[in-house]
């Protein structure tokens, strides 16, 4: 028998990218019923990585876990009585805490350029994920994204601010992706996972063409039609040849997952100490 929608945990991640999808499946196991929350600043390019495109289709599968879309509060509601599930959709997280109060809120939409919200308050534990988040500033608690740094911030400083370097794949860095070099709207033709070759067209923005990078598979594309700011990513080559992988959660995914399950274990221990002295 499932719980009634008033016991169920209800747990609204910001973001539908990699990240978001690799929590939300941690979440899931867990037994949240997960909504995530589409932002569309950056556009999410790893999409066979992530749950974004149920925003399009209806449903997103990912490993074995299949998303489904939502547009309004009563389907959220309604999820919530039913066994634990992910959702997506393009509700923003203003019209989320009407449906009912959130367990638990994470920012997973990785800004580096935009000033982080203060979350606290908005949930009964708030997560902040990568730049721009100190657990005594605007969440209560902050993880580090970055390869090679991953993990709860235990003090009260801030996490890293985003300093403009390419993490490595397969020794490559940021020459394996292309970068919006202007805002305006994005056409492309091509499916993540095609093997590319350098200097072969794999898009237009606002008409001028878009060239690979690199020989490699195409990793991550922003989706046919999107509108884009300038400066962000619009494409990823991977480099590796028959190590190459495009779909499923990858590491520093399933990682920075790891890390949210010990925060929220590491929070519930702090309540249980501050209620019972003893």
């Amino acid at each position: 028998m499932s719980q009634p929608n008033d016991q169920r945990l209800f747990a609204v991640i910001l973001g539908t990218n990699e990240i978001a999808s690799a929590t939300a499946i941690q979440l899931v196991r867990a037994g949240y019923c997960v909504v995530l929350s589409h932002d569309p600043d950056p556009p999410v390019i790893r999409r066979k990585m992530a749950f974004h495109d149920a925003l399009y289709t209806d449903t997103a599968q990912l490993e074995e876990f299949v998303a489904e879309r939502v547009d309004d509060g009563v389907q959220v509601y309604q999820a919530l009585g039913r066994p634990p599930q992910i959702l997506v959709t393009w509700l923003g997280l203003l019209d989320l805490p009407p449906v009912r109060h959130i367990a638990l809120l994470i920012d997973a939409r990785l800004q580096k350029r935009r000033i982080t919200p203060d979350l606290r308050r908005l949930a009964r534990l708030t997560i902040g994920l990568g730049p721009g988040f100190s657990s005594t500033s605007n969440c209560d608690v902050a993880v580090e994204t970055r390869p090679g740094k991953i993990g709860l911030v235990t003090d009260t400083r801030w996490t890293d601010a985003a300093d403009g370097v390419a993490s490595s794949l397969g020794e490559v860095g940021a020459e394996r992706f292309v970068y919006s070099q202007c805002a305006g709207r994005w056409h492309t033709p091509i499916e993540i996972g095609t093997r590319v070759y350098r200097d072969l067209v794999l898009g237009h923005l606002s008409g001028v063409p878009v060239l690979a990078p690199r020989d490699g598979i195409l990793r991550g594309i922003a989706r046919d039609g999107s509108e884009v700011p300038a400066g962000v990513k619009l494409l990823e080559v991977d480099p590796r040849g028959r190590d190459a992988q495009w779909t499923g959660t990858d590491q520093r995914g399933r990682a920075i997952a790891d890390a949210i399950a010990a925060a929220i274990r590491l929070y519930a221990a702090r309540r249980s100490t501050h209620w019972n002295p003893a």
